[in-house]
């Protein structure tokens, strides 16, 4: 049995769902999400709550079930609260800036680099070094963060990188001599 699956998914005020078949469609006051939910997951709305039932009684069955639950109060809460992401530069002449959907980062390479943000995720920076993401879809956000993580990821002697905010780092001794 999942204990996630269990918990019903409250849907605050405001918010606006609609179930067809197993795809589901979530309106909130920052936008929209939808998603096709697999067949094994049976989704009801009762009152202001979601419930989700498990269909079949293996053990993928169960795990979609625990999984259906998680994803669907993400969509929930994303269109209602929205999901943030905070990266921070650390390192000599590391620097961030934003220019409309464009990131543009100098992380010690001969050229500066930028990559684009797709739709929906929108980024500030503060100090030069931390990156502040928003996005409604939490899967998309956490993808984002993590190209551009991928960059330049914290090395283990200066701790120079892309880190998560809060992310610690363990250090190495360098070379005795």
């Amino acid at each position: 049995m999942s204990r996630i699956g269990k918990k019903p998914v409250p849907v605050p005020s405001g918010v606006d769902v609609s179930i067809l078949a197993q795809d589901v469609v979530v309106k909130g006051k920052l936008g929209t999400l939808s998603r096709r939910f697999d067949p094994d997951v049976e989704i009801r709305k009762e009152g202001d709550i979601l419930v989700l039932n498990s269909k079949g009684k293996g053990r993928k069955a169960v795990a979609l079930w625990g999984l259906s639950r998680s994803l669907l109060f993400n969509m929930v809460k994303g269109v209602s609260e929205g999901f943030t992401k905070v990266l921070e530069i650390q390192g000599v002449g590391y620097r961030a800036a934003v220019a409309g959907n464009m990131v543009q980062l100098s992380l010690g390479y001969s050229h500066p680099v930028e990559m684009a943000l797709p739709t929906g995720v929108s980024a500030k920076v503060d100090k030069n070094t931390v990156i502040t993401f928003t996005c409604i879809d939490k899967q998309q956000l956490g993808q984002v963060c993590a190209e551009i993580r991928e960059l330049r990821p914290p090395e283990p002697y200066k701790g120079k990188g892309i880190r998560y905010s809060g992310e610690y780092i363990v250090r190495k001794e360098g070379k005795k001599k």
